[in-house]
Formats: C-alpha cells, sequence, structure tokens
C-alpha cells in the first residue's frame, strides 16, 4: 500500500494541490521554513549547540 505512495503522478497532484491553497508567493516562504526546521532538526540529532543561521548579521557589519 505504501510502497506506491511517491510516484511522480501523485507528487504532481501533491504540489498541484499545495499549490491552490497556499499560492505561488507563499509557497517559497514555506519551502525556506521547511528547510531551516530540518536544519535545526539534524543540528539538535548531531550535538551541536547552535544551528548556523546565515540570516543574521554579525556584530561587526551593519546592515542599511
Amino acid at each position: 500500500m505504501i510502497e506506491g505512495l511517491f510516484q511522480p503522478m501523485h507528487l504532481l497532484i501533491i504540489a498541484g494541490i499545495a499549490l491552490l491553497i497556499f499560492g505561488p508567493k507563499k509557497l517559497p516562504e514555506l519551502g525556506k521554513g521547511l528547510g531551516d526546521g530540518i536544519r535545526g532538526f539534524k543540528a539538535a540529532m548531531s550535538g551541536e549547540e547552535k544551528p548556523p543561521d546565515s540570516n543574521k548579521p554579525e556584530a561587526g557589519n551593519k546592515v542599511s
């Protein structure tokens, strides 16, 4: 029953439904959030204290 779950046609249907529900502007934000969550989970599982966050500027660099 589960072996046929990730066939290409099924994935296209799921992607189409996600596009209809969230819209094209919200999907990149959703993907970024999902990626950050997975990255944080992997960091927590490997025992790192803080996952690297590339969005925060360093203390010496000011963003104007």
